[in-house]
């Protein structure tokens, strides 16, 4: 079982920054795909973001390619989502998740076993 709880959400204004942290239980962090996404109010939930278990692959959504990075400290169970430059359309409960078994796919939500409560982000314009 792992357990994952998202932290840094907020109200900003277009154009400025911030980070999110999802923090993971569990000893075996390292081995496990990490993932972002989001779900805006009455959208479905998308891909944002996913790093491999080394830390050393990642991949982006085109809508976010350049704006956001993610990164992962292995010795602290967190993977975090530094989000630059924000846009109204960036507006969204955020969600991470943990992909604990193989598959060639970091993009589908399908792909994923745990997920977090969500922190919501807000973007005014």
């Amino acid at each position: 079982q792992v357990q994952l709880v998202e932290s840094g959400g907020g109200l900003v204004q277009a154009g400025e920054s911030l980070r999110l942290s999802c923090a993971a239980s569990g000893r075996t962090f390292r081995s496990y795909a990490m993932g972002w996404f989001r779900q805006a109010a009455g959208k479905e939930r998308e891909f944002v973001a996913a790093i491999s278990g080394s830390g050393v692959t990642t991949y982006y959504a085109d809508s976010v390619k350049g704006r956001f990075t993610i990164s992962r400290d292995n010795a602290k169970n967190t993977v975090y989502l530094q989000m630059n430059s924000l846009k109204a359309e960036d507006t969204a409960v955020y969600y991470c998740a943990a992909r604990t078994g193989y598959s060639a796919s970091y993009y589908s939500s399908k792909e994923y076993d745990y997920w977090g409560q969500g922190t919501q982000v807000t973007v005014s314009s």
